[in-house]
């Protein structure tokens, strides 16, 4: 019985951390609508993949409450709305309406804001440290600014591991193929004195006896892997930037002030260790 009224407490606290920034609420429940309409859309056309993909997106989209009531922190409005959005364009977009095909740049996009959020995540981490007072933390601007780069840039890799994990062991492809019309490599060296040879102006490739439908030679993932991590470099270390000014000159008028979490108030607190007790 401590239990269920342990997780009844949370659940209530997560739904009116949903609801209480109004902005935040009006576009959850609107994409909550859109990505619910899909699901019936995929089951309809038993298309169970995508429908699982709806499924991940609708538990995705409480995840930043869950956070808020985890860790005590509060997400700032425009953190939780950019969240949402991203969920609903990597998910529902990228995926199941192929703008990932449709849109050439629509990954490198998603990639540059990630690279760009998780900055932010690692940033807010040693930023809520710097304010604690139970522990001593007095970290430079250009520490909290590296910090949050290597944070966003490990992030970034992990991702591309498990990309090439899913695409290796499932036979999946994650990591999206690039044509390319050159391609230069050591193993064409018919002497093997580690010779680099180029092959140029490919237009045409046969496999088997079976000439494939590209104009060009097929690369497998490297180029996107490459440019994904490029781009999380840029949204990385552009927000470490604006991360080291906004501590090192206090710039409240800053767009770091509105990406910041910080740590709930006493007054929050309080009300929910009360709710929890009840």
């Amino acid at each position: 019985m401590k239990k269920n009224s342990k997780w009844r407490n949370f659940c209530r606290a997560v739904t009116a951390e949903l609801k209480e920034h109004r902005s935040t609420f009006l576009i959850y429940t609107g994409l909550r609508l859109m990505v619910t309409v899909v699901f019936v859309m995929q089951l309809l056309n038993r298309n169970y993949e995508s429908a699982f993909l709806c499924v991940l997106t609708l538990v995705l989209m409480i995840l930043p409450s869950v956070i808020q009531v985890t860790f005590r922190v509060e997400l700032p409005t425009l953190l939780e709305i950019i969240i949402l959005i991203f969920i609903f364009a990597a998910e529902i977009l990228g995926e199941i309406r192929s703008f990932y095909m449709q849109f050439p740049y629509w990954d490198t996009i998603l990639h540059t804001l990630n690279g760009f959020l998780c900055a932010a995540v690692g940033f807010s981490l040693v930023d809520i440290m710097n304010r604690q007072s139970r522990v001593k933390f007095d970290l430079s601007p250009l520490f909290m600014a590296v910090v949050a780069f290597c944070f966003s840039m490990t992030i970034g890799v992990l991702w591309e591991f498990f990309e090439f994990g899913m695409d290796m062991l499932f036979g999946l492809d994650m990591q999206k193929d690039t044509i390319v019309h050159t391609i230069s490599s050591t193993l064409l060296d018919p002497a093997l004195k580690n010779n680099c040879v180029s092959i140029t102006e490919i237009h045409e490739v046969v496999l088997d006896g079976r000439a494939l439908s590209i104009d060009g030679y097929l690369d497998i993932g490297l180029i996107d892997t490459m440019c994904d991590l490029i781009v999380n470099f840029i949204g990385a270390l552009t927000f470490s930037f604006m991360g080291y000014f906004y501590i090192k000159y206090q710039n409240h008028k800053s767009l770091v002030e509105g990406l910041v979490p910080e740590p709930w108030s006493e007054e929050k607190q309080a009300a929910y260790q009360k709710s929890r007790k009840q």
